[in-house]
């Protein structure tokens, strides 16, 4: 690939960045803001402005599609307004698109592999669904290998429930919680370059370090990490009436997700396993 281009350069965008550029490859970032990485080409727009997507240098690039969707609706325009902007003969190689495990719905608890059938019930869930076919048909009809991440949630130092523990926020009991996924955002970083060297078009890979547990024990290990109180458990009836529809959602939602096929595929030792060792680091 000539060069390794970053749509959605935030957090783990810059991870991602940093990393390439390390292993000596030539980076080009775009995000709303200033240039983040430094040694990185950048470009600033916004993906809901096509116009600003124009000089982006997608021929022969290697995509990591980071970029979130919108905030309402079931389909992901920001995804459409990428594709649409690439005009024939300047397409990438490879686009490796950062979906989620929310794609998977409400599982009750059961495992999920890349062979579970997607049945997002959320709109956050279904907006991840519909940028995945736009990309995988845009991508056999362009002629473009695309990979598919559908990742857990992700934590790092950066990335903890800060506010959420300091404006008192409560969680759900602990004896109603279920479990969850997570994925350490250095892990994340890692596995995005080995999906962009090592996957095929068509694959889809969970990201997850494995290990399961409730969203309450995280929010539990984030306060003690951080030496903050441990929040409030309330039931899910009192949780109805006082956590937003996006916190309820994630409460609600259960799943164990199989990360096999990315440690086997991708080739990737994990530096984080667990929960445990992500919040030690």
């Amino acid at each position: 690939m000539e060069h390794l281009l970053i749509i959605g350069c935030g957090a783990v965008g810059r991870r991602v960045a940093a990393l390439a550029l390390e292993q000596g490859v030539s980076v080009c970032t775009f995000n709303r803001g200033e240039a983040p990485v430094p040694g990185a080409r950048h470009f600033s727009g916004t993906l809901d402005d096509p116009a600003s997507l124009r000089a982006l240098p997608t021929r022969g690039a290697g995509v990591i599609y980071l970029a979130p969707p919108p905030g309402g609706g079931i389909e992901d325009t920001r995804a459409r307004n990428f594709c649409a902007s690439i005009a024939a003969g300047e397409e990438p190689e490879k686009i490796v698109y950062i979906s989620t495990s929310a794609v998977y719905g409400d599982c009750g608890g059961d495992l999920v592999t890349e062979a579970t059938e997607p049945n997002p019930q959320t709109s956050r869930g279904k907006r991840r669904l519909h940028a995945e076919r736009l990309f995988s048909a845009w991508g056999r009809e362009r002629g473009v290998a695309v990979v598919i991440l559908r990742v857990t949630a992700i934590y790092a130092l950066d990335r903890l429930p800060v506010s959420q523990l300091t404006s008192g926020q409560p969680v759900l009991r602990e004896e109603e919680a279920h479990p969850s996924n997570r994925i350490h955002a250095d892990d994340l970083s890692r596995i995005c370059l080995a999906a962009l060297n090592r996957g095929n078009n068509g694959d889809i890979f969970n990201v997850s370090d494995g290990s399961s547990s409730s969203m309450t024990s995280y929010f539990n290990a984030a306060a003690d990490c951080l030496g903050l109180p441990r929040p409030v458990q309330v039931t899910m009836e009192e949780a109805r009436r006082v956590m937003t529809p996006l916190m309820v959602s994630y409460f609600s939602e259960s799943r164990v997700v199989d990360n096999r096929k990315m440690l086997d595929e991708l080739g990737i030792e994990l530096l984080y396993p667990d929960l445990h060792a992500g919040l030690k680091q």
